[in-house]
């Protein structure tokens, strides 16, 4: 019976711990969209869904991905979206008519506003950018970085995108 007993036990462990060892699991793999596009997954644990190549792309360097998690309605005027950005991906410098706060999710990050210093972002940190502040937020050079974008003073909040932050900008 202690036998038998100590197997269950053992098998038991062994499937608690196959399930753990999954679930830690951060190699990249790919994925495919619904316009057959393969892309990478992100290879930290983010809350939401990574989602798909991020639309605005042309406003990046560097490779993103945007999930909408509230549109901007009429109801709500709260558009939220979460941001997942590949390493040393980044945003061109920009700035909204109406704010913007960020919530990091995941992964290491980069902020800055025009003439200021860069600011290191990690998980739990939470960015309020005035009305009209020039800035750029990405991943460091090494980390995935995720974050979830809130536009504030909606619906008069306009983007205004402005040049490409340099390598030199950048370091």
């Amino acid at each position: 019976m202690k036998k038998i007993l100590a197997l269950i036990l053992a098998g038991c462990f062994l499937v608690s711990f196959q399930g753990k060892a999954q679930s830690m699991d951060t190699s990249t793999e790919t994925y495919n969209n619904t316009d057959t596009a393969t892309y990478k997954k992100s290879e930290i644990d983010t809350i939401f869904p990574q989602g798909d190549k991020n639309p605005y792309g042309k406003y990046f360097t560097g490779q993103t991905y945007l999930t909408r998690l509230s549109a901007n309605d009429t109801v709500f005027n709260a558009p939220i979206g979460n941001v997942t950005f590949e390493p040393g991906a980044r945003t061109n410098w920009h700035k909204h008519s109406g704010g913007q706060i960020l919530l990091v999710t995941g992964g290491t990050g980069r902020y800055q506003e025009r003439g200021g210093d860069i600011r290191i972002l990690n998980k739990g940190d939470v960015v309020r950018i005035a009305p009209d502040v020039e800035h750029w937020h990405g991943a460091a050079p090494d980390s995935w970085f995720s974050h979830i974008s809130v536009e504030t003073n909606v619906p008069n909040n306009t983007v205004t995108w402005l040049e490409p932050v340099t390598n030199d900008q950048y370091k």
